[in-house]
């Protein structure tokens, strides 16, 4: 059993090796390939990181997140949306209030600003 787990390790830990040296060969193909059209270097990139993801899936770390995104999905399907009337009216409502807290607190400001000068005698 220890001998699995121990290839199961050793096994994850070359996909991450091979994966630093996929994205450190990359960015050394970036910077020499400098004169190479930017669309061509794109694609490129894209492939580098299809391989990677690949690979990427290949390690412990990965297919975990795999199953966390499959069960994040099936979570949001059971998420009940609001219509777009409660929406439109909850955003009114949270526009209203935020009017309302901006005149209490300017209110409040100019008050204290008041206070503040008639201490120190500086009144205009």
């Amino acid at each position: 059993m220890e001998q699995i787990v121990e290839q199961k390790s050793k096994l994850n830990a070359f996909w991450w090796v091979l994966i630093i040296v996929f994205v450190a060969a990359g960015v050394v193909a970036n910077n020499y390939f400098t004169e190479i059209a930017w669309s061509l270097k794109l694609a490129g990139w894209v492939v580098l990181a299809c391989v990677v993801l690949a690979i990427g899936y290949q390690t412990v770390e990965g297919k975990k997140l795999v199953t966390f995104a499959k069960n994040s999905r099936i979570e949001l399907r059971k998420v009940t949306w609001p219509t777009r009337d409660e929406t439109v009216k909850t955003t009114m409502f949270v526009a209203a209030l935020v009017i309302v807290m901006a005149l209490i607190l300017w209110m409040i400001d100019s008050f204290l600003l008041w206070i503040i000068s008639w201490l120190t005698s500086q009144r205009g």
